[in-house]
C-alpha cells in the first residue's frame, strides 16, 4: 500500500481511482463495510482503491484541547488499511484552507481536478465542506452530469444500535473490551516501537516493554490482559496503559507490557498490543511493596483469563532472546 501527502502526486502515480474520505477513527464494522464497497467497485473497474484520511481530525483542528481521544493514530490506521488490502492512503492535511472550502469547490477542485476521482463511496451520515454543508444529497446533485459516480453505504448495526466511533469510545471508557471487540470485529489495539524506559519493572521482577505512543489523550486506561503481536509472533501478557501514578507522574500516556514466560529482544521492534480484558483501573499505591503485591495478583488474573484463549499464532520464530 502506498501513502501520499498530495492528491497531485497520487494521481501522477496511480491515475484515476475509487475512494472514500473521512476520519476513519476506530476502523469499526461500519467503516469496514464502506472499505469493502470501495475495494469491490475498484476491482470491478480495474482502478486503485483509495482512502483519504483527514489529518489532523477536524475536531483536533478546531478544538485541540477538548477533542475526543483518538481511537487510532495515523500509523494505526495505515497498519489496518494495509492489512485490509487497500491500494493507497491519501493524507489530507486539514487546515484553515480546507475548513473554509465550500463543499462544491472541494469536490470540483480537490476530488475531481486534482485527484481525478472516478467514484466516491461514503457513509450515509458523511458531512464535508465549510460549515459541514456537504452531504450525500449534494454529492448526488454534483454527480448528476456523469462527471463521477457516488454511492453511500447504510449503517452497520450491532444489538440494534448503530456502530460508531462514539459508541466504541464509550465502551472503551467503561472497560467493556468484549463489546468493543464485537463493534470492531477484532480486539482494540495500539501499536508502537519499543523504547528504553526506567527499567523499574525489571527491579520489581516484572520486566516490561515500553511502547512510544504519539498521543496526548487516551480512550481508555488501566491494566489489561492482552495478546501481543511482533513480526508475526504472538505472546500472552499483561499491559498497563496510562500515567503510572505510583512510580512517576508522566505528562504523556505510556503503554507497558509484560510478556508471559518469554523474554525476546524487543528493543526497536514494533509491537501491537491487543486489549482483551480489563483487570482494573490505574491507582496510586502507598508503596512499591504494595504495588508489587498487586502486580502479582494482576498476573494471576490475566493468566487465568488468557488460559482459555488461543493465540492467533504461537511461537517466537525470528525473535532472539533479550540481551543481557
Amino acid at each position: 500500500m502506498q501513502i501520499f501527502d498530495s492528491p497531485d502526486s497520487l494521481r501522477l502515480a496511480l491515475g484515476h481511482g475509487v475512494a472514500t474520505i473521512g476520519k476513519y477513527d476506530g476502523m469499526h464494522l461500519g467503516h469496514q463495510s464502506i472499505l469493502e464497497a470501495v475495494k469491490a467497485r475498484a476491482a470491478a473497474l480495474g482502478l486503485p482503491s483509495i482512502v483519504i484520511l483527514s489529518e489532523p481530525q477536524p475536531e483536533e483542528f478546531f478544538a485541540p484541547d477538548t477533542a475526543p481521544a483518538r481511537l487510532n493514530d495515523f500509523d494505526d490506521k495505515v497498519d489496518f488499511l494495509a492489512g485490509f488490502g487497500l491500494d493507497a492512503v491519501l493524507r489530507m492535511h486539514f487546515d484553515a484552507t480546507v475548513s473554509r472550502c465550500p463543499a462544491e469547490r472541494f469536490v470540483s477542485d480537490y476530488l475531481l481536478d486534482r485527484l481525478g476521482l472516478r467514484v466516491l463511496i461514503v457513509g450515509d451520515d458523511f458531512r464535508f465542506g465549510q460549515g459541514r454543508r456537504g452531504d450525500f444529497t449534494l454529492l448526488r446533485e454534483l454527480a448528476a452530469d456523469g462527471t463521477f459516480e457516488v454511492a453511500s453505504v447504510g449503517p452497520c448495526l450491532v444489538d440494534g444500535e448503530r456502530v460508531s466511533s462514539t459508541r466504541v469510545r464509550h465502551c472503551l471508557a467503561e472497560g467493556d473490551c468484549a463489546t468493543v471487540t464485537r463493534l470492531l470485529g477484532r480486539p482494540y489495539s495500539m501499536g508502537g516501537p519499543v523504547v528504553r524506559g526506567r527499567q523499574l519493572g525489571r527491579q520489581l521482577g516484572v520486566p516490561t516493554a515500553n511502547l512510544a505512543l504519539q498521543r496526548r489523550t487516551l480512550p481508555t486506561s488501566g491494566v489489561f490482559a492482552v495478546h501481543v503481536e511482533c513480526e508475526g509472533a504472538w505472546f500472552r501478557g499483561v499491559a498497563n496503559l496510562g500515567f503510572k501514578p505510583t512510580v512517576e507522574e508522566v505528562l504523556r500516556p505510556s503503554l507497558e507490557v509484560h510478556l508471559f514466560d518469554v523474554a525476546p529482544d524487543l528493543y526497536d521492534r514494533r509491537l501491537r498490543v491487543h486489549f482483551l480484558h480489563k483487570l482494573r483501573d490505574e491507582q496510586r499505591f502507598p508503596s512499591l511493596d504494595a504495588l508489587k503485591a498487586q502486580i502479582a495478583r494482576d498476573l494471576d488474573e490475566a493468566r487465568a483469563f488468557l488460559s482459555g484463549l488461543s493465540l492467533p499464532e504461537s511461537g517466537t520464530a525470528g525473535l532472539t532472546e533479550a540481551r543481557a
